[in-house]
Order: structure tokens, then sequence, then C-alpha cells
């Protein structure tokens, strides 16, 4: 396995499917353009309702729809591995939806579909949120075998819990698409990215939602890019665009040698 660029996307998406998936689609073009060989979209990245029961409306059957579609043509067009950071998927009851991140291929097959596990709740007063009221939560850690190497799959809040990557086993790149609130992303959003790496030595790649929605809501945006030791190798404040990083597996092995923390665990 050889180096190769990563990209992440950052968006400020809108309650228009087909804008998003519009300004997606130019900035995935602007990352293959660069050479970069994975595309890493945000959470919920094709729709950001005026309330949260919006989203309902436009789920998708697994493997058909729109939001689908778009994801296997970019990457068969392109030649290169897209995620789609979440996609509104059918749920077991008629009010919900989960919070599916899919992965496709650079042919533009699908090769993993992992739904959200940990589902987002917090109330300060001036803020609520309570993804459970709309989402079904997942229920199976996935990592998965790629040519670009091992990858961990979560979504947003996940990044909270870290008996989810433990239970990954080591892995090459740990992905974290998301919506952070404005108001915890400024509290803890690269203090939990920037541990996620170190303490599993490898690459996080973490792609945002960054700006003002037309719902009012307010999301932190910083879309980063961590090495295994824990080192910020690009990031992105707010505002629609793309950062880059190198993946170097060499770096990997040099970090896990030098520290072989994987290797002393007891539990």
């Amino acid at each position: 396995m050889s180096s190769f660029l990563a990209a992440a996307i950052q968006m400020v998406s809108v309650p228009s499917v087909e804008e998003n998936l519009s300004v997606a689609g130019e900035l995935i073009a602007d990352a293959a353009a660069r050479g970069a060989k994975l595309a890493v979209l945000p959470e919920i990245f094709a729709y950001m309702g005026l309330k949260d029961t919006d989203k309902i409306a436009i789920r998708e059957p697994d493997g058909h729809g729109p939001i689908q579609q778009f994801l296997a043509d970019t990457a068969k067009r392109h030649r290169m591995w897209v995620v789609g950071g979440s996609v509104p998927l059918e749920a077991s009851v008629p009010d919900k939806v989960r919070n599916a991140l899919l992965v496709y291929d650079d042919e533009g097959r699908r090769a993993a579909r992992y739904d959200k596990i940990h589902l987002f709740g917090f109330e300060n007063g001036a803020e609520h949120y309570l993804e459970s009221a709309t989402i079904e939560a997942g229920d199976s850690p996935l990592a998965i075998d790629t040519p670009l190497g091992r990858i961990g799959l979560s979504v947003c809040y996940d990044v909270r819990f870290p008996e989810l990557y433990r239970a990954l086993g080591p892995v090459d790149m740990i992905l974290v698409p998301s919506a952070f609130t404005a108001t915890t992303g400024r509290a803890h959003w690269e203090t939990l990215l920037r541990a996620r790496a170190i303490e599993n030595l490898a690459y996080v790649i973490a792609p945002a939602q960054g700006g003002r929605h037309s719902s009012g809501r307010e999301t932190h945006g910083d879309s980063i890019i961590i090495d295994p030791w824990g080192e910020v190798l690009a990031r992105l404040d707010r505002g629609a665009g793309v950062v880059f990083a190198e993946i170097d597996p060499a770096r990997i092995i040099r970090v896990r040698a030098n520290l072989p923390a994987l290797q002393h665990r007891r539990m």
C-alpha cells in the first residue's frame, strides 16, 4: 500500500437535496482534480432541513434513491473512493431514519454501510437536540479493508465513545464525518479527534458542516485531518471547501514501532 492524497469536504448544507448534491459534486471534482484518491463528505451532506423531522420526507430505501445514485456515479466518474458522511435511509418505523454512512469504491460500487450508533442529545437552556426522536440507532461497529488501507467508520457523536474504535481493532484511518454544533465544537471537537488519533495511532479524517444554516442552526466546521501522532495536517475553519493531506502508511508503521501502545493493551 502506497501513500495517497485524502480530501475532507466541508459544506453548509441547505434544505434542498438538488442544491447540496450540486455543491458536493463540485467539491469532489475539485478533490479529484488535485489527485485525491479518497473524498469524505460531512454528516447529512445532502439535506439540512428547517426542522429535524424534515429528513424523514427525503429518506431513501437501502440501495436506491437520488443521493445514493449521486454517490455511486460520482465515485465512478472520478475513479476515486467517495464516502457519503451520512444519508437518511429507511428505518424499521415510518417516523425515523437510519443515519447511514455509505462508502463507494472507485468503480462506483457500494463497499460498506455503517449506521450511526450513538445518537446526540444536548440541552443547555438555549439549545435542545435529541437525535433519538427522529433517528433509529445502529448497533454494529464496522471497519473495512480497502486498497487504501483498513478504515474505521463512525459518525459525529460516535467520537465521544472510544470503546467503539477499540472494538474495531487496529485501523489505518478513522473517518468521523460530522455536523457538530458550534457550542460543543468549540469546547471539544479538536480534543476528541486528536485523542482518537493518538490512542489508535491512526489517521483521522473528519469533514464537517461549517456555518449558519437556513434553520438558524450553527455548525462548528473546522474540518480536519490528523496524523497518527496527533498532529493536525490540514483544517478549514468555516464555509464550503476542501482540505487535503497525504495518508502515508510508512508513517503509521514508524509511529507504532516507536510507541507500540496497541501491543501493550491488557484489556
